[in-house]
């Protein structure tokens, strides 16, 4: 199993990945070990993830969500799927 997962920066930005073990990857973004983005922003936090079958299909969900607006990105942390659906529609 694949996992898409966003993580909060010190900074309070937010950082999209895909990994096969998610309390490892978070680890090792906090030991600054996890790549050159985040090994000047930590602590991270965990804020989202989701379960993918296979790496194709998480990374094509990664890339999906690193195209959003940050307001989109937040609204899915939280939950607010009404939000998503009007999102999309504004960029229309």
């Amino acid at each position: 199993m694949w996992y898409l997962y966003i993580i909060r920066c010190s900074d309070d930005s937010l950082y999209t990945g895909v990994t096969t073990d998610i309390p490892r990857r978070v680890l090792a973004h906090n030991q600054k070990s996890g790549g050159s983005y985040t090994r000047i922003r930590t602590p991270v936090k965990l804020v989202y993830q989701e379960s993918h079958p296979t790496q194709s299909a998480a990374l094509k969900r990664e890339a999906q969500i690193k195209n959003w607006s940050r307001v989109k990105k937040l609204a899915l942390i939280k939950g607010c799927y009404e939000e998503l659906a009007t999102l999309a529609k504004s960029r229309d």
